[in-house]
């Protein structure tokens, strides 16, 4: 328009509108802050200053949680926004029994509780 390049969000800097969440197989899942930030962990880690390196890059590594444990999870964190306060009736998050356990670690190493 006047010579400004307009931007819509991104990951860069301590105001970043999204999050990037890295699977163990390289997959890169970009996922808005507010959304992310249901994980307790992932809380801990973009907050406060200096205390992890994640929170100057906006980029979490999962060095152990594989794209499509990753993806189910990220699906969760939306879940959890669109329920919470809700006064519908929540349906069951779905989850298929192959990868039940997994995803069971993976809420209890994210600190997000699955409902």
């Amino acid at each position: 328009m006047d010579g400004e390049e307009k931007t819509c969000g991104g990951c860069e800097g301590p105001d970043a509108m999204y999050v990037k969440l890295i699977s163990s197989d390289g997959h890169k899942f970009i996922v808005k802050r507010e959304r992310a930030l249901t994980s307790g962990m992932i809380k801990a880690m973009l907050s406060g200053p200096g205390q992890f390196p994640e929170n100057e890059t906006n980029e979490v590594n999962f060095r152990e949680m594989p794209s499509y444990v990753l993806s189910k999870a990220c699906m969760y964190f939306t879940y959890n926004i669109h329920y919470t306060s809700s006064s519908t009736e929540i349906s069951k998050f779905p989850v298929t029994p192959e990868i039940a356990l997994e995803l069971l670690v993976a809420e209890n190493f994210l600190d997000c509780k699955i409902k």
